[in-house]
C-alpha cells in the first residue's frame, strides 16, 4: 500500500462523475427498457422481426403465395355464405390479416373470413327483426365493428381465460351442427335450385327438384372431384415421386383457385350464365376497399345486433386461439390469450372500416400456411399483397364465376368439420360430456346457431355441477406393512373396529358438503365399537362458509354418538383458514394429524 500524499491523490477520478448523472443515465436505461417490454407484448411483430433471416423469407414467400391462392375462393365463397356481395370476404383479408401480423402472437394464423363465422353472420342477418333494419352489408359491418369493440373489453378485464370455459365437446358439438346447416345452405348452389320454402310439406319437394339444373349439377360434381382428386390422392402420388413436401402441400392446395379459374371459362366460353341460367357471383367491384366510419351513426342497429355479435366474437375467439395453439405446440411456441383478444379485435373493427365481414383465424388457411412452411406473419403479408393486386386488377375475371363451384369449395372444406364418431367415442369416456356435445349439436340444428351453443353451455355447468355435487368419497384400509392407504373396496387392506379412516377427494362447498356428511352418518350409524372418524383432506384444497358449518355440526352430532372427529394430511391453506376461526377448538379432543399413518398409530392404540 502507498501512504503518500500523490498516492492517495491518484485514487481520486481525473474527471468526477456525478450521481446525479449516474442516477439520470440509470433511469433513461430503466425507462427504455420497460418500452422495449411493452412493445413486445403489445407487438409481438418486433421480437420475431429483429431476428429475421433470410431462410425464414423462402419459407414466408412459397406459404404466402399458396395462401394468397385460397384466400381469393374462400374470400368470395364466404361471403356468398353469409348471403353477402364477394367484395365483402375479399376486403375482410386484406386489413385484418396486416392488423393481426403486428399485434397477434401466433406466427402462422391466417386471419380472415371463416365458415363457421359466415353462417353465424347469415343466421343473424336473416332474423326478422334484423331484416326490418334493412341495409344487409351496413348491418354485417355493424357486426364486425360490434365483435372488435367487445374482443377488446374482453381484453381490458384480461378475460383471455375465456378460452377455457367452453368445453372442446360443446365446441364440437357445435362445430358440427354449424357445418351442417352449411352443407344444407349450399345444397342448392350446387343444384342449381332456389331458395328451399317447403319446410315439412312433402308434395312440395317433388316439384321443388324438378327445377334441377343439369350445367349447375355437372359444374358442381366437376368441382368436387377436382378438389377431391388434388387431395389424398395427388398427395400419395406425389410423394412416391419423392416430392418435396412443401410443394405437395402448395400443388394439392392450389384446387379451389383451379376450379375457379376452369368452371368460370367453362361458363364464359359457352354462355352458360344466359342460355342455361346458371348462377354466377356476377359484378365485383375492383379496386382496394375505401375506409369509412358512416356505420357509427345508426345505434338502432347496433342495438339489436348486440347479442348476435358477442356470439360471434366469443366463438371466433375461441376458435382462433384453439387454433393458433395447435400450430404454436408444433413449434414449440406461445400463444398469450389476452394479446389474441387485442389482436382478433384490432382486426375485426378494420374489417369494419374497409366495408369487410366478421374475421377469426381459419382452420384449413392456418394449416395449409403451416404446411407450406410458413416461418412468421410475413407470409400473410406476402398473400395479403398478392391479394390486393388481385383485387386492383383482375376482379372483372370473377364475374362469371358460378356459385356451383363455390358452393364445392365451402363443402369440401367443411365437411371434415362433421365429427358425428365423436359423439359416440366422447359418450363412452364420459356421458355427460356426451349429453353435452350431442344436445349442442341438435339445439343448433333445430333451435338455431346462437342458442344451440347457450344451451350446450348449459348442460356442460350443470353437468359439471352435478359432479361436484357428487364427489368421490372412499373408506380407505393400510395395505399391510406399508404406509399407504387404499380404498377397501379396490384393495386388501387393514381396517379397524374402533377407527374410520375417509378420504374426500373434492374441494367441499355449498354443493356437496350435504352429500359428505350425509355419506360420513350413513358409514357411523350402527356400528357401536366405533370411537374415532378420521377425515382425510390429502385432495382438499378450499372449504367455503357453509360447508364450515355443516362440519362443525357434524362434530357436534358425532360427539353425541360419543365418536370424535380428526382430520390428516390437511393443507396449509386450508389449515390456516381453520385457524381463523373456532373451528379447531370445537374440533377438540379431536386432533389435526400431519399423516393418515400418524394418526392409525396414535388412535388404535387408545
Amino acid at each position: 500500500m502507498c501512504g503518500n500524499v500523490y498516492c492517495r491523490a491518484n485514487l481520486t477520478p481525473r474527471y468526477p462523475v456525478h450521481h446525479s448523472l449516474i442516477t439520470s443515465t440509470r433511469k433513461n436505461f430503466m425507462a427504455m427498457q420497460r418500452t422495449s417490454n411493452w412493445i413486445n407484448t403489445y407487438f409481438p411483430i418486433s421480437t420475431w422481426l429483429k431476428n429475421y433471416t433470410r431462410e425464414d423469407l423462402s419459407g414466408d414467400v412459397f406459404a404466402g403465395i399458396i395462401t394468397a391462392i385460397l384466400l381469393v375462393p374462400q374470400g368470395i365463397a364466404y361471403a356468398m355464405l353469409a348471403g353477402l356481395p364477394a367484395q365483402v370476404g375479399l376486403y375482410a383479408s386484406i386489413l385484418p390479416p396486416l392488423m393481426y401480423a403486428l399485434l397477434g402472437t401466433s406466427r402462422t394464423l391466417s386471419v380472415g373470413p371463416v365458415s363457421i363465422a359466415a353462417i353465424m353472420i347469415a343466421s343473424v342477418l336473416a332474423a326478422p327483426e334484423i331484416t326490418a333494419l334493412g341495409g344487409t352489408v351496413e348491418n354485417a359491418i355493424i357486426l364486425a365493428a360490434e365483435g372488435g369493440v367487445i374482443l377488446l373489453l374482453m381484453a381490458m378485464l384480461r378475460m383471455g381465460g375465456l378460452v377455457n370455459f367452453i368445453s372442446h365437446p360443446v365446441l364440437t358439438g357445435f362445430t358440427s351442427g354449424a357445418a351442417i346447416l352449411i352443407v344444407l345452405s349450399q345444397a342448392p348452389h350446387l343444384f342449381g335450385l332456389t331458395k328451399n320454402q317447403c319446410g315439412l310439406d312433402l308434395l312440395c319437394y317433388s316439384n321443388y327438384f324438378q327445377q334441377l339444373n343439369l350445367y349447375t349439377l355437372a359444374l358442381s360434381l366437376f368441382s368436387i372431384t377436382l378438389l377431391l382428386a388434388f387431395g389424398s390422392p395427388l398427395s400419395t402420388l406425389l410423394k412416391r415421386f419423392n416430392v418435396k413436401p412443401s410443394l405437395i402441400t402448395g400443388l394439392s392446395k392450389s384446387a379451389p383457385l383451379l376450379a375457379v379459374i376452369i368452371t368460370t371459362l367453362v361458363v364464359t366460353v359457352y354462355q352458360l350464365s344466359d342460355l342455361q341460367h346458371v348462377a354466377i357471383v356476377g359484378e365485383i367491384q375492383p379496386g382496394l376497399p375505401d375506409i369509412s366510419f358512416a356505420f357509427f351513426t345508426n345505434m338502432t342497429q347496433w342495438q339489436a345486433l348486440l347479442p348476435g355479435a358477442t356470439f360471434i366474437a366469443i366463438i371466433a375467439y375461441v376458435e382462433s386461439v384453439a387454433i393458433a395453439k395447435v400450430t404454436a405446440n408444433l413449434r414449440n411456441q406461445k400463444i398469450n390469450p389476452n394479446q389474441e383478444l387485442i389482436a382478433l379485435g384490432v382486426s375485426n373493427l378494420a374489417t369494419a372500416f374497409s366495408g369487410g365481414m366478421s374475421v377469426a383465424g381459419g382452420f384449413s388457411r392456418t394449416m395449409v400456411n403451416f404446411s407450406a412452411g410458413a416461418r412468421t406473419q410475413m407470409a400473410m403479408l406476402i398473400a395479403v399483397v398478392l391479394l390486393s393486386i388481385a383485387v386492383m386488377f383482375f376482379t372483372e375475371q370473377f364475374t362469371y364465376l358460378p356459385k356451383a363451384a363455390l358452393a364445392a369449395i365451402i363443402l369440401i372444406a367443411i365437411f371434415p368439420l362433421i365429427r358425428l364418431r365423436e359423439i359416440i367415442s366422447t359418450w363412452k369416456y364420459d356421458s355427460g360430456d356426451g349429453i353435452a356435445q350431442l344436445i349442442t349439436l341438435l339445439g343448433v340444428l333445430v333451435l338455431g346457431i346462437e342458442e344451440g351453443i347457450a344451451l350446450g353451455v348449459i348442460i356442460t355447468i350443470l353437468s359439471y355441477l352435478r359432479r361436484t355435487s357428487r364427489p368421490h368419497i372412499a373408506v380407505v384400509g393400510r395395505i399391510k406393512a406399508t404406509e399407504h392407504f387404499r380404498n377397501i373396496k379396490r384393495h386388501q387392506v387393514e381396517t379397524w373396529k374402533n377407527l374410520l379412516l375417509i378420504r374426500i377427494d373434492e374441494n367441499i362447498s355449498f354443493a356437496n358438503v350435504s352429500y359428505i356428511v350425509d355419506f360420513i352418518e350413513d358409514e357411523t350409524n350402527n356400528n357401536a365399537d366405533l370411537k374415532h372418524v378420521v377425515l382425510i383432506f390429502s385432495s382438499v384444497s378450499y372449504i367455503d362458509s357453509t360447508a364450515f358449518e355443516a362440519l362443525e355440526n357434524l362434530i357436534s352430532a358425532l360427539k353425541t354418538k360419543k365418536i370424535l372427529l380428526h382430520l390428516a394430511e390437511v393443507k396449509g391453506p386450508v389449515l390456516d383458514k381453520l385457524k381463523q376461526t373456532s373451528f379447531l377448538d370445537q374440533l377438540s379432543p379431536g386432533k389435526v394429524f400431519f399423516q393418515t399413518i400418524e394418526a392409525v398409530e396414535k388412535l388404535n392404540k387408545q
